[in-house]
């Protein structure tokens, strides 16, 4: 029976998120060690997503900050050109998204790393991409209900979400910084 209901599709959500969780704690590591270093080593991290897979990003650059990372959203009108040194962190679950292939290309081409967070390891994105974290999740034009009920990559996008919060955890605790620390970043103009 279809989740008609809030209790309902909460469950199921649950459900598909323990499995993706499940599916990347049991992943070979290596590509999210080789995350945490590029990110660790990056003079300047930028995060660029279309839709809500970049707004799941800006999240993740926001926590990001708080640790006292230089952090660009790219299209924002104050971020400065990428370099060599810079990581361009980027999400698609096809790969294939455009404009996201072409700034990962672009930051390539100026010496830049490129993380990628994608469902498919065999991509215009992933082969530019310097490391890609494979998210088994759909994407947004499957709408076969196969690899998710949820509707357009919603399951993707939560992940996004998830893994960004679970990089910025590992890179803080390796830090040593407490949350008192890192509190001061936040914003305090409201």
């Amino acid at each position: 029976m279809a989740n008609t209901t809030v209790a309902g599709s909460l469950g199921l959500i649950a459900a598909e998120l323990q499995d993706v969780v499940a599916a990347l704690r049991s992943a070979d590591q290596a590509p999210f060690e080789r995350a945490l270093t590029l990110l660790g080593d990056a003079e300047r991290v930028f995060v660029h997503g279309a839709g809500r897979s970049g707004l799941a990003l800006r999240m993740t650059a926001m926590r990001l900050m708080h640790l006292g990372f230089d952090v660009h959203v790219v299209g924002e009108v104050t971020t400065p050109a990428i370099r060599r040194g810079d990581v361009l962190l980027v999400a698609s679950g096809s790969g294939t998204t455009g404009g996201i292939v072409q700034a990962a290309r672009t930051a390539d081409e100026a010496g830049a790393r490129v993380l990628a967070v994608s469902t498919t390891a065999d991509s215009p994105l992933a082969a530019v991409a310097d490391t890609t974290l494979v998210v088994p999740a759909a994407t947004k034009t499957d709408r076969s209900g196969t690899a998710s009920a949820q509707y357009a990559g919603g399951l993707f996008e939560q992940a996004v979400m998830l893994l960004g919060d679970a990089l910025f955890h590992a890179l803080w605790q390796r830090s040593g910084h407490s949350a008192d620390d890192l509190w001061p970043r936040h914003a305090n103009l409201e």
